[in-house]
Formats: structure tokens, C-alpha cells, sequence
């Protein structure tokens, strides 16, 4: 019995449907962000294995797919490896996102790039992953960045593009939720955590939606962030956050001592210029809305949707990872659609039934005759399949018809104008 050949672990194929369904939603995604002032750029899959694990791409770096360094000699691989210095045998890797890559771009590329640099990348990414449901080694991100931009103006511009990409892909009932990284850090120092736990802290933090107040206090306490004594005025300071806290600082109660006003104020800034171009999607105030990567300096946010328990989307601020490779701070801050998740959610447009035809041809009509019918519907505008005539029809037309053909004409050895092709419907 033959075995099955299927694709590496945690990998596709693309049936014809599918991957017209993932073209249609990726030229959406590209016209709308275009339509928005960003401009499309692309870069190698493969970066230094240096750059890839240099503390830029947070617990990211763990799943990086490394290249075997060119010329090894077994005695060395096997010298390396006793040794324990499995990195010394790679010197490349591929990209397990496309923020790295964009920050060695801009370093590369600084002076042919405007001073506000507003970039789009659309590319595959790869992730040592465990392979799951949802969750690939191989997967496509779409990202928009704003580099050099340091007030709310960047945070405005992608959030505002972002949903009219989400309106323009047919998504609706969506919100923003958002957050900021110094109102994080001030309520997790309220707590007398200190500074070196406030990224773990964090994680902690962004589990409160599965497992409450109390979960979350817990594992504080289990982690030796917080001590025993403080877990019931830990609970109380979350228990008392609202979901939606657009008014921590107002009203009669004073505004918690720990709330970087500050920063609270540039979300204000950013919900009320959101508001005045996009009413009908909500900006969220979230204070256990973290986003997972170190990286993050400043305000982070994520599309929600009230079917679905995960996001479709997110970003935020990340002010000084360009410095890194320039050796001056850079402000930088950006936004990306999931599109694996998203891309399943969108509906194909209906095709006019003009523009997709089949030519069913006989066995003895001449291939000359045949293709100069063909070329003659293209250069009309139709999308134009020849397939030759087989005894039984019917499981042909029907997978033609999925493949969204809509009509079909025979061609005989008869036939030698279009205006003499005589089309029925599929299906």
C-alpha cells in the first residue's frame, strides 16, 4: 500500500480555492494599505544567525530554524556539538517574523528612505513551532510600520489604516483593545515587584482573561514576585479595574497613584482621533493587554472580535530596537493583521459569469484554431481553461464549476470564430 507523501510537519499545501482565496484577501490587504500612503518593500527570508538572536525577537528567538554553516567538516560538527555550542554551527536563519528583518532594513537603507518611513512587508515567516490547530512552522504575516514618528500621529495613522484594511476585507464588529507599556510597569511596581520581573510579571498579566484575578494572583505569589502578605491587596487593585477604564482619572475617586497619566493621556489622544475617522470600531482601554514581545516601549494594541476567542491582529510602539544596529534611538511603531486567522474569515467576491469560461474541445480540432479561440476570449477580459472532451462530462464540469468557471462551450473541428461558440451555465 502506497504511504501518504504529505508536507513537513506544521506545513500546507494550497489547493486552486484555496490559494485564490488567500490571493484575493492579500491584494485587499495590499491595495488598502497602499490607498494609505505605505509602501510595499521585501526582504531576503534568511538573516545572520547574530541578528536573529541578538535579544530582538524575544522568546521568538527559541523557534528560530538555523542554516548549517557552508563547509563544516564532520570532525568540527561533531567538535561544536560536544561542546554544547550548537549556535556556532549555523550562520544564517530564516526570519520568525518580519520586525527583525525591517530594522536591519531600515539601518541598511536609511539615507535613500524618507525621514517618517511608512513601510508595508507581506511574507512568509518561520517558526520552530509544535505543530497544532492554528498554529504553523510555515505562516504568511502583514505587517505596516512607521519608522521615525514619535508622537501618537504613528499610532493614529496605523490603527485608523488597519481597520479600514478590516472594512475593505468584509470584518465587521471588530475593536480595538489598547494598553500601554509604562501604565503596565507602574501597576506591576505597585505591587512591589521588582524591575528584573516585570517582563514575567507581564506574562502573568495577559493570562487574567482565562484564569481571573485569583489565577493570576497566584502564580505572582507562586513565582516569588509578589509575596503571600500582599496577594489580597494585589487582587483588590485588579478585582477594581473596569474592562473598558477610559476613566481612571476622572471623577471622585482619584486616579490610582501607580497610572502614568502621561501615557494614559496620549491613549485618550489616540481613542478620540480614531473615533472622529472610524466611529463604528471601539478603542478598548485593556489594563491586562500586554503583547508578548520585550520589545515594546509604548502604547501596544490588538484587534478583538466578539466571535472569536483570540485576536486577529496587533502591534505597538517599539522605540529603540533600530538604535540597536544604528546606534542612535529611532522611534518605531507597528501593526500586524494575522492573516492565517483572518484569511479564513473573508468571503470570495461572486464572479461575473463572463469572466471565467471553459472550452471543451474534440479529440481531431487542430491546436492553432483552438488557442487562437482562447487568445480571442482573453484579450476580451474572460478567464479562459481548454480541457480536452472525456466520455463522462459530468465530474469534469462539477470540478471546473468549484474552480469558479462559470460557462462552458464545445469546440469542434467545425468551429473556427468565437461569435460561433455556443456557452451553457456550469453547474
Amino acid at each position: 500500500m502506497a504511504q501518504p507523501v504529505n508536507p513537513p510537519r506544521g506545513m500546507r499545501d494550497f489547493l486552486p480555492a484555496d490559494k485564490a482565496r488567500r490571493e484575493h484577501a492579500l491584494g485587499v490587504i495590499r491595495s488598502s494599505y497602499a490607498a494609505q500612503g505605505f509602501d510595499e518593500i521585501e526582504t531576503p527570508v534568511m538573516e545572520d544567525a547574530a541578528r536573529l538572536h541578538s535579544g530582538l525577537g524575544g522568546d521568538n528567538e527559541k523557534l528560530a530554524f538555523g542554516i548549517l554553516r557552508r563547509g563544516l567538516t564532520a570532525e568540527a560538527v561533531a567538535e561544536l556539538a560536544t561542546a554544547g555550542d550548537l549556535e556556532a554551527l549555523t550562520d544564517l536563519g530564516l526570519r520568525f517574523d518580519l520586525t527583525v528583518p525591517l530594522a536591519r532594513f531600515y539601518a541598511s537603507h536609511r539615507a535613500a528612505l524618507a525621514s517618517v518611513f511608512k513601510s508595508i512587508q507581506i511574507a512568509p515567516v518561520w517558526r520552530a513551532e509544535r505543530p497544532q490547530k492554528g498554529r504553523y512552522r510555515q505562516f504568511v504575516q502583514c505587517d505596516i510600520d512607521i519608522i521615525g514618528e514619535q508622537g501618537v500621529m504613528a499610532e493614529i495613522e496605523l490603527i485608523t489604516a488597519t481597520i479600514a484594511t478590516l472594512d475593505a476585507l468584509g470584518l465587521t464588529g471588530c475593536a480595538i483593545r489598547i494598553n500601554h507599556r509604562a501604565i503596565l510597569r507602574g501597576l506591576i511596581a505597585s505591587w512591589g515587584v521588582p524591575e528584573t520581573g516585570y517582563e514575567r510579571a507581564m506574562i502573568t498579566i495577559d493570562k487574567e482573561d482565562k484564569i481571573g484575578v485569583d489565577g493570576v494572583v497566584a502564580e505572582l505569589v507562586e513565582l516569588g514576585l509578589v509575596p503571600e502578605s500582599a496577594s489580597t491587596s494585589v487582587a483588590e487593585s485588579l478585582s477594581g479595574l473596569p474592562d473598558d477604564g477610559w476613566n481612571l482619572d476622572r471623577g471622585v475617586v482619584p486616579p490610582p497613584a501607580w497610572l502614568d497619566t502621561d501615557a494614559y493621556r496620549s491613549l485618550h489622544e489616540i481613542r478620540d482621533a480614531v473615533a472622529a475617522v472610524s466611529p463604528g470600531t471601539p478603542l478598548v482601554f485593556s489594563h491586562n493587554l500586554v503583547r508578548g514581545m520585550g520589545y515594546y516601549t509604548g502604547a501596544i494594541f490588538e484587534i478583538q472580535h466578539p466571535e472569536f476567542g483570540y485576536s486577529l491582529g496587533g502591534g505597538g510602539r517599539y522605540d529603540g530596537m533600530i538604535g540597536r544596529f544604528l546606534g542612535t534611538d529611532v522611534p518605531a511603531a507597528g501593526f500586524s493583521l494575522g492573516f492565517e486567522r483572518i484569511v479564513d474569515l473573508v468571503e470570495m467576491p461572486e464572479q461575473n459569469a463572463d469572466d471565467a469560461v471553459v472550452l471543451i474541445y474534440d479529440r481531431d480540432v487542430d491546436a492553432p484554431t483552438l488557442f487562437r479561440l482562447k487568445a480571442r476570449l482573453v484579450d476580451s477580459g474572460a478567464r479562459v481553461r481548454v480541457e480536452r472532451r472525456v466520455k463522462n462530462l459530468k465530474p469534469l464540469l462539477a470540478r471546473l464549476a468549484d474552480a469558479g468557471y462559470t460557462r462552458f462551450a464545445s469546440v469542434t473541428s467545425a468551429t473556427t470564430e468565437v461569435a460561433e461558440l455556443q456557452f451553457r451555465d456550469l453547474g
